[in-house]
């Protein structure tokens, strides 16, 4: 399978920077594939460094994007009977629920720091009909980080770009526990504000 991915990549390739997003625009195309080759790319001087981690951003978004317009429209009966062909595990919709009914619409930035959330957040907040500018841009601003580390890492690694993975967790980590810190921070305050 990864290397069908991995084939449709080299083919998106061709149109350039477009190509990029279009690939991060399929859910099912991994962006932690994507995104270091993208950064080896840098290093072989096809892709500049900014513009990569702009259009992986961009493309970071529009996946999202689609779950949130798939839920929106598609409604929770849609997508608990055409989920699998998604991808969509109930257990992660179940997770990204409860997620979503704890924190709001804030999870479309802070969902995205989290493994096993940060793929299918997206599609709560649609279902829910979440302001779509509000969560594009909640979705854009963690892509941003997100996309930077792995098109950076990816062009500092080069040639040994399939590494970026297990590297990137050791820099994610620590930045999910701040996200959750900040989430249980953000749920006490809420919480007193209610009770005022």
């Amino acid at each position: 399978m990864e290397r069908l991915i991995l084939e449709f990549i080299h083919f998106l390739k061709r149109l350039s920077y477009s190509g990029l997003v279009i690939a991060l625009t399929f859910e099912f195309v991994p962006a932690e594939l994507v995104l270091p080759l993208a950064g080896y790319w840098v290093f072989q001087g096809d892709f500049q460094l900014l513009p990569t981690i702009l259009a992986g951003t961009i493309g970071g978004t529009t996946g999202p994007l689609t779950l949130y317009l798939l839920g929106r429209y598609g409604g929770r009966p849609f997508i608990e009977k055409y989920g699998k062909y998604f991808f969509i595990r109930s257990r992660q919709l179940q997770a990204s629920d409860r997620f979503f009914e704890k924190y709001g619409g804030g999870v479309a930035f802070f969902g995205r720091f989290l493994p096993g959330v940060r793929t299918f957040i997206s599609i709560p907040c649609g279902i829910a009909k979440m302001n779509v500018l509000k969560f594009s841009a909640y979705t854009f601003l963690a892509m941003l980080p997100i996309t930077s580390l792995y098109v950076y890492l990816g062009y500092k690694l080069g040639p040994q770009w399939e590494h970026v993975a297990p590297l990137a967790k050791q820099y994610l980590t620590p930045i999910a526990l701040a996200v959750l810190a900040g989430i249980l921070i953000y749920a006490v305050i809420k919480r007193k504000l209610r009770l005022v």
